[in-house]
């Protein structure tokens, strides 16, 4: 019945897990993004063509020939883990080759990533001059501050920044869209990710009101030293959370060196937690429960886990507790309806055989 819930879970949220990127119509919209986190480029046309073209200038290319390229129902682009080397443009045309919209991305280095704590006193790259031909300026372009990833208790904000560079009385342009091809290795030139403290009150309409997934996976058997856990839906791009055994994993802890029991990926900004040590692990994406891991042996049973949370929950989070006892009375009806439909399944094929069987089968009437 749990591969049944997980195949059904896994199923849904897959158009969710990239963050849209919209540009008006039949306009150029150029942009940095950062490599190895998934987006997608919104083109309304049904019957839309993607082509690439490389910032080297080559021919463009149609982008279905791209193994992590993928046309969506309604024409927009999903790009899976895309690389710096898919840096350039993106052009979406109609059926008959007239332009919808066009996009030029930089999708700069996540392996490069400058990480600081505005917190811990750490800084951030500063502006530096650079003579290419003539003299250039180096700079972090930010993202505005996403929200805080708890709320009604301290929690912590991330923001995005990417290279620039600019000429005077120039328009400044994304580093590689500048660069073009050319080849300049300056230690400068690297994306950033900086967080901060904050501390912000629930907004109870929104909880009750925004629609969320939730997945309990369970993994059986011993825990390794090398185990990764993926939080759904959850990107660089959002506000992104983990407890364990409810106490919140922080970035502060991490870049201080006080937690040295987990490991948040900056690369995906924590949506991958890497663990040593059983527990009962939990995430959370823009505040909402998003998924249960429980990677101890011996607790198979949606009861037990619980049974063990209502113990441990901190008066602070009884009220998204209520909302995961909810959800876990909807798993289990997922769990009946799966099976009621697996055995319907298994009948339909006893009374219906298929057609290459159906000769062999004689029907007795009394």
């Amino acid at each position: 019945m749990l591969s049944t819930l997980l195949l059904l879970s896994l199923s849904l949220p897959t158009l969710w897990t990239q963050v849209l990127i919209s540009c008006t119509y039949k306009s150029l919209c150029q942009r940095a993004l950062l490599s190895g986190n998934d987006v997608a480029l919104h083109c309304d046309d049904p019957k839309a063509v993607w082509y690439f073209s490389s910032i080297l200038e080559e021919d463009p290319l149609l982008v279905s020939s791209m193994p992590n390229a993928k046309k969506l129902p309604g024409g927009s682009l999903q790009l899976t883990n895309p690389q710096p080397s898919q840096t350039g443009l993106y052009h979406c045309q109609d059926s008959d080759s007239a332009l919808i919209v066009e996009y030029e991305l930089d999708f700069q280095d996540v392996t490069a990533l400058h990480v600081t704590h505005k917190d811990l006193g750490q800084k951030p790259l500063q502006n530096e001059t650079l003579r290419l031909g003539s003299s250039v300026l180096i700079f972090t372009h930010w993202e505005p501050w996403q929200d805080c990833n708890r709320c009604g208790e301290p929690g912590e904000r991330k923001r995005v920044g990417y290279c620039h560079i600019e000429e005077p009385l120039e328009k400044p342009m994304p580093c590689w869209l500048y660069l073009r091809g050319e080849k300049v290795r300056y230690s400068r030139m690297r994306p950033e990710l900086q967080v901060e403290a904050c501390l912000v009150p629930c907004d109870h309409f929104k909880e009750t009101n925004q629609p969320y997934f939730v997945f309990d996976i369970y993994q059986l058997g011993k825990l390794t030293n090398n185990m990764w856990l993926t939080c759904p839906l959850a990107s660089i791009y959002r506000p992104i959370t983990w407890e364990a055994n409810n106490t919140p994993l922080t970035w502060q802890g991490q870049l201080s060196g006080q937690d040295v029991t987990t490991i948040l990926d900056p690369s995906n900004g924590g949506r991958r937690l890497q663990v040593f040590q059983p527990a009962i692990y939990t995430c959370f994406v823009q505040q909402e429960f998003m998924a249960r891991f429980n990677p101890r042996p011996g607790l198979d049973t949606l009861e037990t886990l619980q049974r063990e949370e209502a113990g441990q929950q901190p008066e602070a989070g009884r009220a998204r507790k209520g909302k995961a006892d909810t959800v876990f009375k909807g798993l289990k009806l997922v769990l009946l309806v799966g099976t009621l439909l697996g055995l319907l399944g298994l009948l339909l094929k006893l009374f219906r055989p298929s057609r290459s069987k159906r000769s062999n089968r004689t029907l007795l009437v009394k």
